[in-house]
């Protein structure tokens, strides 16, 4: 699998504005943290902050901080109920604003992510990538991505991938602004928050072959050149 190439604004511009923006964002949001920690606290309990072992760049795992959504309610065995079930109407707004999302600030700072990439998705999902998927972690994961703007979780997983590979391929500081103000009217849109057969996403289960992944892309490539 041939690697990324970095360009420069990749390589030298990106990451010094993802510790601006995500440090100063966190300043400044910092009474609507707080806010929706009081409230997490009270609708939903404790912990307040969901962790979660996500892999980013190069694959790397890290730690992805979320504000919780969901209870804790398990069935008589002890397993934790379905999605749908635990997840609460508080909840849903929460997912539906992108509040939730708020203290990946964090992991921004840290250099876990990026304002901007493809979403990082569970660890139990890298065994099932096939080399083209990969591609997805030779950039850092993102708050917001090309497939965000384009479907969040009401597309399908090939469809998801060939943003995300799209993406890798063409980042620039106009794409990224971009798909930063059409993230905006997303959120303000509440759209396309599940998926049509989950109350979040369906899990991903594979891809038999890279073929249909591959056409996706160039499908969709007309998309990406229409922000040049």
């Amino acid at each position: 699998m041939q690697r990324h190439k970095q360009r420069f604004y990749e390589k030298y511009i990106k990451r010094l504005l993802d510790i601006i923006i995500s440090l100063t964002a966190l300043i400044v949001l910092s009474p609507i943290l707080l806010i929706v920690a009081v409230l997490v606290r009270v609708k939903l309990g404790s912990p307040i902050i969901f962790h979660q072992q996500r892999p980013g760049y190069h694959e790397k795992i890290f730690g992805l901080c979320k504000f919780r959504s969901m209870t804790d309610a398990r069935d008589q065995n002890g397993e934790l109920l379905p999605d749908e079930v635990r997840l609460t109407k508080f909840g849903k707004a929460l997912r539906a604003t992108s509040l939730d999302e708020l203290p990946e600030l964090w992991n921004i700072l840290k250099g876990d992510m990026s304002l901007i990439g493809p979403r990082p998705l569970l660890v139990k999902y890298l065994p099932l990538y096939n080399d083209f998927q990969k591609q997805r972690h030779d950039v850092r994961p993102g708050l917001t991505g090309w497939a965000q703007v384009n479907g969040r979780n009401a597309i399908s997983w090939e469809q998801r991938f060939a943003y995300d590979v799209e993406y890798v391929k063409n980042i620039s500081f106009k794409m990224d602004l971009k798909i930063l103000f059409q993230t905006v009217a997303v959120v303000f849109r509440h759209s396309d928050i599940n998926s049509a057969t989950d109350a979040t996403m369906e899990a991903f289960t594979g891809t038999k072959t890279e073929s249909k992944t591959e056409d996706n892309v160039k499908r969709f490539s007309k998309s990406v050149k229409d922000t040049d």
